[in-house]
């Protein structure tokens, strides 16, 4: 992503200055011209960067329309896709339309490559006579049309056939990056759903069992149970919102734990220790939750003694951090990394970890230090949005 942030801000600086360079040749020059020229040209780019920023369509072409016309500095320009007229701003709106089949204005409408040709008009007395038409591309593939429109085909100069292209480059470059952020859209959607996915058979076998056990003998605490559970689950399944408060992920953790602690009764102890001021930490939704699962079922599963897991915030000025431990048996440092790095058993670990790394980037995510026979202890690190001032100690 950050590449190509680099590539669209040097396209946009290179379109500004084919746009100061036809700035400058108009014949109407204004004092301080070079440095007026690039700075039109410049702030021309730059307003078109949000306009497409979703994608190629109608509303975003008619919004970047003006932007780019200014850039071209052409008396009209149009945006199209494949087969239609997207937008259309400056001399000739009277009659040429969004919606149009790009056929009625160009003979070829699907060259791939830049091209200045008499443009097709059913008015006879229309303004504009000529195109330069430059390719949209997306991956190799072309998408669309950044079409220059002038009036006839001797006014059209090569600087003007060159800003086409420019300008071209940098809308390209603009859906390329609309493309990849949808793509990593749809790949942490589909780690949510798997890790949903991984969750969901296990706890809730668990958790009704759980329920199931004390139905006859303490009924009044089965549909206690059985509350925690369906909020639990509500909140797991939840899809409208991808990210919530640490304090909010805490709230079920709790509920979390005592579902388990139905089931383990005194073999699971419980410490839970995080100071008020991070409490408003931003983290993706089940990020803390899959952590203590995997405390609780590889240091407390298999044991007949008591196992204690903490829960440990800590305030590291513009970061925090949250260790999730265990005192169980422990692991392979090796099958710890593996796990990290999404072996089937760590499937959890590994979404969590990619999760926090495409939100937050490089220096976030998690950290594993283990050894066996010495527990584990499972670290995330996050950025801190609120201050506070006092530690809050509770035990479950």
């Amino acid at each position: 992503m950050d590449v190509a942030l680099g590539v669209l801000v040097g396209l946009a600086l290179s379109a500004s200055a084919f746009a100061a360079l036809r700035l400058l040749t108009r014949p109407h020059a204004v004092i301080n011209p070079e440095r007026q020229a690039m700075h039109a040209g410049l702030h021309a780019a730059v307003a078109t960067l949000p306009h497409l920023s979703t994608g190629l369509s109608g509303g975003s072409a008619q919004k970047a329309a003006p932007d780019l016309r200014a850039l071209i500095q052409a008396p009209a320009i149009a945006v199209a896709d494949r087969t239609k007229v997207l937008a259309w701003d400056g001399e000739g709106s009277d009659h040429h339309r969004p919606g149009s089949p790009l056929s009625e204005l160009l003979a070829s409408a699907h060259d791939d490559r830049i091209q200045v040709e008499p443009i097709l008009c059913a008015k006879g007395k229309c303004m504009l006579g000529a195109a330069v038409a430059a390719p949209l591309e997306v991956q190799g593939r072309r998408v669309g049309s950044l079409i220059g429109l002038f009036r006839g085909v001797g006014t059209v100069r090569p600087e003007d056939t060159r800003g086409v292209e420019e300008a071209a480059r940098l809308v390209s470059a603009q859906l390329a990056l609309a493309g990849l952020a949808e793509q990593e859209r749809k790949l942490a959607q589909a780690e949510l759903r798997a890790l949903r996915a991984q969750i969901s058979p296990h706890f809730i076998y668990n958790a009704l069992a759980a329920v199931a056990s004390y139905i006859h003998t303490s009924p009044e605490e089965a549909r206690e149970l059985l509350s925690e559970f369906a909020e639990f689950t509500r909140y797991a399944f939840q899809t409208e919102r991808p990210y919530v408060t640490l304090a909010e992920e805490l709230r079920y953790v709790e509920k979390y734990l005592s579902l388990e602690r139905a089931r383990f009764g005194h073999r699971l102890e419980v410490r839970l220790e995080v100071p008020p001021e991070v409490l408003q930490a931003p983290l993706p939704v089940l990020s803390l939750q899959p952590l203590v699962e995997n405390a609780v079922r590889h240091g407390v599963e298999g044991s007949v003694t008591p196992r204690r897991i903490e829960v440990v915030a800590a305030d590291l000025g513009r970061d925090i951090e949250v260790r999730v431990s265990d005192d169980g048996a422990g692991m392979d440092p090796e099958s710890a990394r593996a796990a990290l790095a999404g072996a089937a058993s760590g499937i959890g670990l590994y979404n969590v970890n990619e999760r926090l790394l495409a939100t937050f980037g490089d220096g976030y995510g998690l950290d594993i230090r283990t050894a066996l026979g010495e527990g584990t202890v499972v670290t995330m690190t996050l950025p801190k949005s609120l201050p506070g001032a006092r530690t809050v100690v509770a035990a479950l």
